[in-house]
């Protein structure tokens, strides 16, 4: 009997060992994964920020912050964080509200639906440098889409993005409108599963459809908005396509943006400490504002 309890001790103790590896060979892809291109990647960056700039007859030396207060004291680094705060802070509301409108029109019985959804998602499909360049026609001052259309009108021709001025609400309106569409399809599966029979009480107590979209479609949808939310964000400082091609950060770094600040560092001017402290504490921003949504809007939202 006593040898009898030890085998099976022997043997839960071999399945535990056998679920573990088994585990662990499940996760190694995607750690192997991880490693290589998310982990590995922030370790050197972080490493690189805190050593300065070396050359063959000067080595790079340990500088601990050196290269992050050299940010705090370069004007043009401001010039960027302010730039990039009010790309994200128009592009991202107007987005997500003109990708809900198209869902929610785009989701009712209307003629042609299936090609208005295609109309709506077209410019999604479309190579980042093809949009850009389909939108530095419509710029180009004198013969592009726009000041013809101004022309017709009698206005007079306007530089789009070679005007401190207009430069970085060009490229807003280039990123509203290769987004929109894309957000679209999330609200629009969102609002696919939401139940007719919501909408059919709804009318049986009477309300309208604003008070239906706004007690009971957007309640619903808040999950749907927070996971679109995050991706706008991320998106707000990955922007570098739609700069090379329009602007190149110009006029007078009017249109530079952070992600195209930092290649500019890192491949143009060959500072690669510069460029690795800027894109720490870019991680840190968006770390500090996803866990804010995470754990304080997240907790607001409703999920079914």
């Amino acid at each position: 009997m006593p040898g009898d309890a030890t085998k099976e001790i022997g043997q839960e103790a071999f399945m535990r060992r056998r679920r573990a590896v088994h585990g662990w060979l499940l996760l190694t892809p995607a750690l192997v994964m991880l490693s290589t291109f998310a982990f590995y990647p922030s370790l050197a960056t972080l490493w690189t920020s805190v050593f300065s700039r070396g050359t063959r007859r000067n080595p790079s030396e340990f500088v601990r912050f050196e290269n992050y207060q050299r940010l705090f004291d370069d004007p043009t680094f401001w010039t960027v964080v302010q730039n990039n705060i009010f790309y994200a802070a128009v592009t991202i509301p107007v987005s997500i509200v003109i990708a809900l409108a198209m869902a929610l029109w785009a989701n009712a019985k209307i003629p042609a639906r299936s090609f208005v959804r295609t109309a709506y998602f077209t410019p999604t499909v479309l190579p980042m440098i093809a949009a850009g360049n389909l939108w530095l026609f419509f710029y180009t001052p004198g013969f592009g889409v726009l000041d013809q259309i101004g022309a017709f009108f009698g206005a007079p021709s306007v530089n789009w993005l070679g005007q401190p001025e207009t430069a970085l609400w060009a490229v807003c309106i280039v990123t509203i409108w290769k987004e929109a569409g894309f957000f679209m399809i999330f609200y629009l599966a969102a609002l696919q599963t939401i139940p007719p029979d919501l909408k059919e009480a709804a009318e049986i107590e009477g309300a309208s459809r604003w008070t239906y979209l706004r007690r009971i479609v957007l309640p619903l949808l808040m999950p749907t908005t927070l996971f679109i939310l995050v991706n706008a964000l991320i998106n707000s400082v990955k922007l570098i396509d739609h700069i090379f091609i329009l602007t190149k950060g110009g006029p007078s770094d009017a249109s530079m943006l952070i992600l195209y600040y930092i290649w500019e560092n890192a491949f143009a001017f060959f500072d690669a400490p510069a460029a690795a402290a800027m894109t720490v504490m870019v991680l840190a921003v968006l770390g500090g504002v996803a866990a804010i949504q995470f754990f304080v809007i997240d907790r607001r939202t409703h999920y079914r």
